[in-house]
């Protein structure tokens, strides 16, 4: 995992001739136990490093096809490696020894904050840089082995476009005058998206009411990764949704953490209802 994020990281950087500087200076980080954060570095070294010397070593059209396959990949490695045996590696590693050991002793109110504040950020943007900024630190932390991050991460990911699903279902019933019948009818896929951890299916009801809308999600999804941390869950898998539930040991509590999954959605979806505005006869047709 390390080596590959390091390598498209350099690669969104510098193009091709920064993916093997990347994913070397990832191995390196992962050897010496500088782990995903390490990574992250590499990445960026590798990649800034290689557009430098790309930007700064001319050889005449004659020789220019020998940078982006020889020369390029050689020297980047050469000196990534290097920055990363001897600079950057062991601070990131003492850094990221000292991050593993907060969180695999995280209890009561700190494992609350940190369940709050990553399941709000996944129900922030939906699939934005912020939802991104939370589920690749939780996904990084897997190959440490810190895998309670990772379920809170996913349970705050599926309860919005579940929350929306659900609170469209009581409109038929409770709530009838707060979405349109054609908001109903798109819930029966947004249902699905979220069994699948596709956070993304409730954009389309969050822009339509933004300020309204997301902080419902966020306070659904908020209460779902507290509940997750609290209870202890674990997650080993980075993707999936409903369908990595029954795989063996792939989660740890799988009943409280359903209950975490299910109060957040129930949570969510009654402040869709308090906070939307009812709408016109015409409208809600």
């Amino acid at each position: 995992m390390v080596p590959i994020l390091a390598g498209f990281i350099a690669h969104s950087i510098a193009d091709r001739p920064g993916l093997a500087p990347g994913m070397i200076g990832g191995m390196i980080a992962a050897s010496i136990g500088a782990g995903f954060i390490g990574g992250i570095a590499a990445g960026f070294l590798a990649g800034y490093t290689v557009k430098f010397l790309n930007d700064k070593i001319q050889l005449g059209r004659n020789l220019d096809g020998l940078k982006p396959v020889l020369i390029l990949p050689l020297l980047g490695t050469a000196i990534v490696g290097l920055l990363m045996f001897y600079v950057v590696g062991g601070p990131v590693a003492v850094v990221l020894a000292a991050i593993t050991t907060w969180l695999k002793g995280l209890q009561g109110s700190n494992a609350i904050f940190l369940g709050l504040l990553l399941g709000s950020m996944m129900a922030f943007d939906m699939g934005g840089p912020v939802n991104k900024a939370a589920y690749a630190f939780a996904t990084g932390l897997i190959a440490s082995e810190v895998y309670a991050p990772m379920a809170a991460v996913m349970a705050a990911g599926m309860t919005p476009p579940l929350a929306l699903a659900l609170a469209l279902a009581l409109a038929t019933v409770l709530f009838k005058n707060r979405f349109s019948e054609d908001e109903r009818e798109a819930g029966k896929a947004t249902a699905v998206l979220g069994v699948a951890f596709i956070t993304e299916g409730a954009i389309p009801f969050a822009a339509k009411d933004p300020l309204r809308v997301i902080p419902a999600l966020m306070l659904g999804s908020a209460v779902a990764g507290a509940l997750s941390m609290v209870f202890g869950c674990e997650l080993r898998v980075p993707h999936g949704g409903a369908f990595v539930l029954p795989i063996p040991n792939a989660v740890t509590n799988l009943g409280v953490y359903l209950m975490a999954i299910v109060a957040g959605t129930v949570v969510s979806a009654f402040a869709l209802a308090t906070l939307k505005r009812p709408l016109s006869a015409a409208a809600a047709n």
